[in-house]
């Protein structure tokens, strides 16, 4: 992503940094900012509870929605809180060490939340257009090797873009920023490798995938009225397209949350870009780890199913991993 980092100094922060005073405005923002990561958190690991203690609901498909929330439950832990209190106070109280480490978490798991998004696209369509052979080929232990050498890959190029661009840090202005700057080439890099191409997968795949659930729709009406000794595989045809209905909504989701910060950091490069208003959309990105759940609640009977089960801690019971939720 095309961040541009303010390195601060405790010079900066001493003539830069407005101090405000204790008001019920002030008070409100960061209970707000309070409430909103512990909805990020909880919401996320109810998902990491569910998918991890019921054996029903240990597939491929949902493996890659339980790595999804890992990185969104890691958000809500490591990123919303500090970037809710930069926004609030208009200026980046913390030192420059504390930055950067702030800069490598939430490059690192933005870049791991869009490219998990992909390849769930990836899998709703592999399951979609060939079903037998996915059957075959994909299983969670696949899924989890996949999606783990994924992560250490972004995890490798985050690094890369850190270290290749320390140089840089020294052409950015104060005050109270945490932002980095890229050079013009790691800038397109970035560009291409962390938005352009995984969006485009989801986009061009989710086309494919709703073209193929309309023609899954066609041939179940077709099976109905001529017979019904395939209602196993039209149950089967049924259950995938809801799955990618569901799965859709995530991904047009993250998409609207996504695009207004790509679309800013490329207008930055042509006109001045307030801090403000690029903290904003930058917020709007990580906010997608806390609708992501919401999303689950609402269009997933088992979610609703697991959390009854996780808050009455009926989970706690001898083979509770084995009950029904589906």
């Amino acid at each position: 992503m095309n961040h541009t980092e303010v390195n601060q100094t405790d010079h900066c922060l001493q003539f830069y940094c407005p101090e405000r005073s204790v008001s019920t405005a002030y008070v409100l923002l960061y209970v707000s900012a309070a409430a909103v990561a512990l909805l990020t958190v909880c919401g996320n690991l109810l998902v990491i509870i569910s998918v991890c203690h019921f054996k029903q609901l240990h597939t491929p498909t949902n493996m890659l929605v339980l790595f999804l929330a890992v990185s969104d439950f890691l958000v809500g832990a490591l990123v919303i809180p500090i970037a809710l209190i930069w926004m609030i106070e208009s200026c980046w109280i913390f030192n420059r060490g504390f930055c950067i480490n702030f800069m490598l978490t939430s490059y690192f798991l933005t870049s791991t939340s869009i490219y998990n998004v992909a390849l769930i696209a990836v899998d709703r369509y592999f399951a979609l257009s060939n079903p037998f052979l996915y059957t075959k080929a994909v299983s969670v232990n696949t899924i989890c090797i996949v999606v783990l050498c994924d992560w250490c890959i972004l995890f490798s190029y985050d690094l890369a873009v850190h270290y290749f661009n320390r140089n840089f840090e020294s052409l950015v202005m104060c005050p109270g920023d945490c932002f980095l700057a890229l050079d013009e080439v790691w800038s397109l890099v970035d560009l291409l490798f962390i938005f352009v191409f995984p969006c485009a997968v989801i986009i061009i795949l989710y086309i494919l995938v709703f073209i193929i659930a309309k023609k899954h729709a066609t041939a179940i009406r077709e099976l109905n009225a001529r017979t019904q000794t395939s209602k196993k595989m039209t149950d089967s045809m049924k259950s995938e397209r809801k799955a990618a209905k569901v799965l859709g909504i995530v991904v047009s989701v993250f998409l609207a949350c996504l695009f207004p910060y790509f679309i800013y950091s490329l207008l930055g490069k042509v006109i001045e870009v307030e801090v403000q208003a690029f903290q904003k959309v930058l917020i709007l990105v990580y906010l997608n780890s806390t609708i992501n759940p919401v999303i689950y609640a609402l269009f997933y009977p088992w979610f609703r199913k697991c959390v009854k089960l996780v808050l009455t801690l009926q989970i706690c019971k001898k083979d509770s991993a084995l009950m029904n939720v589906l």
